[in-house]
């Protein structure tokens, strides 16, 4: 593999930890602030975001590469709303679509079709990634900041298996 495609894998890989380590941020203050089915949902997301991460670790020594370990900075400790954390959930997945888009790109122009086929589950998957943290957003801009409605969806996202 060209070594550029190497070091973007590499990077994605970092990436989709580093994704995992945010959500698992976002869990962890919620659960702090007793909103357990928020914690829920981000503590799946943040499961879901360590799947991703290993598909690019066993993808990388299928293709006799190396997987690289490297610094994950530490995650934002508090998000004033809940809808706070859902915007920045779906900022972070918009910008996590961009830097797949990117690999698809550079496989494209290296003509590295296995990584091309590869990438192209990431980039359906990308779609939901960003549609339902923004459906969840687009519902607390309805609803504001009502207790009774948070308790609600509180209760709805504690459902996600």
């Amino acid at each position: 593999m060209d070594k550029r495609m190497v070091d973007g894998l590499n990077e994605q890989f970092r990436e989709e930890l580093a994704s995992g380590y945010i959500y698992l941020g976002i869990a962890a203050d919620m659960q702090a602030r007793n909103w357990s089915g928020v914690a829920n949902w981000f503590a799946k997301q943040a499961h879901e975001e360590a799947g991703h991460a290993m598909k690019f670790y066993h993808y990388l020594f299928q293709r006799n590469e190396r997987a690289v370990l490297s610094t994950i900075e530490a995650p934002r400790k508090s998000y004033e709303r809940i809808l706070d954390a859902f915007e920045a959930a779906l900022e972070h997945e918009k910008y996590i679509s961009s830097k797949i888009h990117e690999l698809v790109r550079l496989a494209r122009e290296l003509g590295d079709l296995p990584t091309e086929n590869f990438l192209q589950w990431f980039v359906t998957e990308q779609v939901e990634e960003e549609a339902v943290p923004n459906s969840i957003v687009e519902r607390l801009k309805l609803v504001g900041d009502s207790p009774h409605i948070l308790f609600m969806l509180d209760s709805e996202l504690a459902g996600r298996q």
